[in-house]
């Protein structure tokens, strides 16, 4: 007895520590999940609405979010395993796909339906129409990108060449080439929100038309992973999934203001009014996804935008490389 009583209390705080550390390690128990954004934007708010509201902590994810600049660049780190989730052009997993991958890219959840960009002119014109940008200097978007894509597509839906009817730059890296219009270059410029807002407000001009009502709706902007990871993290993936539902959801009941007030903390360097404005801009033209699902007429109609570029190779079937299993589970089962 006397044996069994000096090994008990040893024995009892080993048991005590066990629990302790078996507790620490259910509060801290969050699935890591890496995601990498082609850039920051408002254009993205659900995104930061998921993180700032706690959905994605809700669903036991401990999400890390970078930003990588560029959609080749994004690309290359989901491909490498750098980042887990890619937020990136749905363009981008066609052109893996066109490279014959192994393990292809499979698009998940959508954020944004529509282009987020503006045509924004270097003299202010209340009278705009689209035939004034003929003859003009037009600062677009790097070929082959989403922006530039559906610019093209647009400027043609209007009877403008941009090959012919205009003078293209489009030769400037994605994060210079606000820089580049506020240097002097170009008449005008493709531009997303909040940097549209920004010029306006130092009256470097107007934004007179949106590439994003003109185009249409298509899947823009979409969460996206190899098949290879979401075969292994069905879980994973269907919680990390569930939060963007339940942002999107969050996004469409609540005015600019709030949203602004919950996405600041990712804007801290821009004046508030500023973000107001974009969202108030991308609200009014339902650029936000109102659930994750990508529709198969989406998907043909950015078919169409790429196909009119000369960057598509064939018609890929949504079904290839689109996995709505995900997205349809959470628009099922979290409502308004």
């Amino acid at each position: 007895m006397k044996g069994y009583k000096r090994l008990s209390f040893p024995f009892l705080l080993v048991l005590l520590c066990c629990s302790v550390l078996a507790g620490c390690s259910n509060n801290s128990g969050a699935v890591k999940v890496k995601i990498g954004e082609v850039t920051r934007s408002v254009f993205y708010a659900p995104e930061y609405v998921a993180l700032s509201q706690g959905f994605f902590k809700d669903e036991g994810l401990d999400v890390e979010l970078q930003t990588i600049p560029g959609g080749d660049k994004t690309m290359t780190a989901l491909l490498s395993g750098a980042i887990d989730v890619a937020l990136v052009g749905s363009e981008t997993s066609i052109y893996v796909y066109q490279q014959g991958a192994d393990d292809p890219v499979i698009n998940f959840a959508q954020l944004t339906q529509r282009d987020g960009t503006f045509l924004f002119a270097r003299t202010p014109d209340s009278h705009f129409t689209w035939d004034k940008v003929k003859g003009s200097t037009f600062l677009g978007q790097r070929q082959g990108g989403m922006p530039q894509m559906a610019g093209a597509f647009t400027l043609l839906n209007k009877g403008i060449d941009a090959g012919k009817d205009l003078t293209l730059i489009q030769n400037i890296d994605f994060a210079n080439i606000a820089g580049a219009f506020a240097s002097g270059t170009g008449d005008y410029v493709q531009l997303f929100e909040p940097q549209a807002s920004i010029f306006e407000s130092e009256g470097r001009g107007q934004v007179v038309a949106s590439f994003g009502v003109e185009s249409g709706y298509l899947p823009y902007t979409v969460f996206m992973s190899k098949e290879s990871y979401i075969h292994k993290n069905q879980a994973t993936v269907q919680k990390f999934t569930n939060a963007i539902q339940r942002a999107q959801l969050w996004v469409k009941a609540h005015s600019p203001e709030e949203i602004a007030e919950a996405v600041m903390p990712y804007f801290d360097n821009i004046d508030r009014t500023i973000v107001v404005s974009a969202i108030s801009r991308y609200k009014e033209q339902d650029t936000y996804a109102v659930n994750p699902v990508i529709e198969e007429k989406e998907w043909n109609n950015l078919l169409d935008v790429i196909d009119n570029a000369g960057e598509l190779k064939e018609r890929i079937p949504a079904g290839t490389i689109v996995d709505n299993s995900f997205a349809q589970q959470a628009e099922s089962s979290i409502k308004e």
